[in-house]
C-alpha cells in the first residue's frame, strides 16, 4: 500500500468564467440572499399568527418558507465571502457539511413537494374527506417523514463521498461542494461510489416526480369533471403555484444529475439557478397566486410596523 498524505482543505473555485465580475455578483447574490429570507420568513409568520390559514395546505406551505430560508444558507455566505476577496478556502469537514447539508434539504424538498401534491390530491378529489384523512397527525407524520428521509439520503450519500480518501488535487470546480466536483479528486477507484449516489439522487427524484405526476394527472381528470367553469377555475388556481414551484426545483435538478455529459460552466449556472434563484421566487410564487396569503401577509407587516412604533 502507498502512503498519502490526506487533504485537509478544499479550495472553491468559483463560478467559471466570472473573473472580473466578483463585485456584480456579489451585490445580485447578496439581494436574492436577503430577499429569499426575509420573503419566506414573512411567509412562515404570516401562517403561523394568521389563524385562518391553519388548515393542512398552508402547514406544508410554511415548511416550505423554513426549507427555502435553510437550502440558500448552505452555499450562498460562504460564496459571497469569497467574492468580497475572503479566502476560497474550506475545511473538509466544511466540505462535508455543506454537501450533506444540501442533499439532505434536496431530498427533503423532494419529498415535501410529493407530501403537497398529495394534500392537492385529496382536496379535490376526496373534498369530502379532506379534513379526515389530512388530519393534525397525519400532518405531522408526514412532515416529519420527509424531514427524515432527507436526513437519511443525505447521510448516505455523505457517508459514500468521504468513505474514500483524498489526498489532492483539493481544486473544487464549482462555488460549494457537492458530489460531480468532490468525488473525482478521491485517490480512488469511485466507481461504485459514483453508481450508487447517483442511483441514490436518481431513485429520489424521479420517484417523487412520478408519484407528484401521479397525483396531478388524478387532480386533472376530477377538476375536467366539474361541470361549471368558474369551478374548474378555482380548482386549478389552487394547484397553479405549486405546479410552478416543482417545475422551478425540478427543471435544474434533472439537468444537474440525469445529463450524461458534464460541463462545469454550465452545471455551476444551473446551482446558481437552484441555491439562490428558485428559493428568492416562491415567495412571489405563494403571494402573488393566493389572495389569502397575500392578505394576511399584509396584516402581519401591519402588526410589526405596529409593534415597531409602540415598542
Amino acid at each position: 500500500m502507498r502512503n498519502y498524505t490526506s487533504v485537509t482543505e478544499f479550495t472553491l473555485l468559483g463560478i467559471p468564467n466570472t473573473e472580473g465580475l466578483e463585485n456584480i455578483l456579489f451585490v445580485l447574490f447578496l439581494a436574492f440572499y436577503l430577499f429569499t429570507l426575509l420573503g419566506n420568513l414573512l411567509i412562515f409568520l404570516t401562517i403561523l399568527v394568521s389563524s385562518t390559514l391553519h388548515t393542512p395546505m398552508y402547514f406544508f406551505l410554511g415548511n416550505l418558507s423554513v426549507f427555502d430560508i435553510f437550502f440558500p444558507s448552505v452555499s450562498s455566505p460562504k460564496m459571497m465571502l469569497y467574492l468580497m476577496g475572503q479566502s476560497r478556502t474550506i475545511s473538509y469537514q466544511g466540505c462535508a457539511c455543506q454537501l450533506f447539508f444540501y442533499h439532505f434539504l434536496g431530498g427533503t424538498e423532494c419529498f415535501l413537494y410529493t407530501v403537497m401534491a398529495y394534500d392537492r390530491f385529496v382536496a379535490i378529489c376526496h373534498p369530502l374527506r379532506y379534513t379526515i384523512i389530512m388530519n393534525p397527525r397525519v400532518c405531522t407524520g408526514l412532515t416529519l417523514g420527509t424531514w427524515l428521509g432527507g436526513c437519511l439520503h443525505g447521510s448516505i450519500l455523505t457517508f459514500l463521498v468521504f468513505r474514500l480518501p483524498y489526498c489532492g488535487p483539493n481544486e473544487v470546480d464549482n462555488f460549494f461542494c457537492d458530489i460531480p466536483v468532490v468525488l473525482p479528486l478521491a485517490c480512488a477507484d469511485t466507481s461504485l461510489a459514483q453508481m450508487v449516489s447517483f442511483t441514490n439522487v436518481d431513485v429520489v427524484t424521479l420517484t417523487c416526480f412520478f408519484l407528484i405526476l401521479t397525483s396531478y394527472g388524478h387532480i386533472v381528470l376530477s377538476i375536467l369533471k366539474i361541470s361549471t367553469s368558474e369551478g374548474r377555475r378555482r380548482a386549478f388556481s389552487t394547484c397553479s403555484a405549486h405546479l410552478i414551484s416543482i417545475f422551478l426545483f425540478y427543471g435544474p435538478v434533472m439537468l444537474i444529475y440525469l445529463r450524461p455529459a458534464s460541463s462545469p460552466w454550465l452545471d455551476s449556472v444551473i446551482q446558481v439557478l437552484n441555491n439562490i434563484v428558485t428559493p428568492s421566487l416562491n415567495p412571489l410564487i405563494y403571494t402573488l397566486r393566493n389572495k389569502d396569503v397575500k392578505l394576511n401577509s399584509l396584516y402581519t407587516i401591519d402588526i410589526f410596523c405596529f409593534l415597531k412604533i409602540y415598542l
